[in-house]
């Protein structure tokens, strides 16, 4: 139904794309497409661009967030 959780959310468009973030405060599990990070990405530079905004903001441990498109 409705998310009664809080989040802050973002949106990201390129060309006719557009990605949808949620981020929660928890656990710190990254989930993309209803898929953990380890099985969504395989390599590690891509999973270290996701984590990038975390870390720039003083952030190491992620927060868990969900991203779908």
């Amino acid at each position: 139904m409705y998310e009664t959780k809080p989040y802050f959310y973002g949106t990201g468009r390129r060309k006719d794309s557009v990605a949808r973030v949620r981020v929660y405060t928890g656990t710190g599990k990254i989930t993309i497409n209803d898929r953990d990070i380890d099985n969504y990405f395989g390599l590690e530079t891509l999973k270290l661009i996701v984590r990038s905004p975390l870390v720039l903001l003083g952030r190491s441990e992620p927060r868990p967030a969900a991203a779908e498109r």
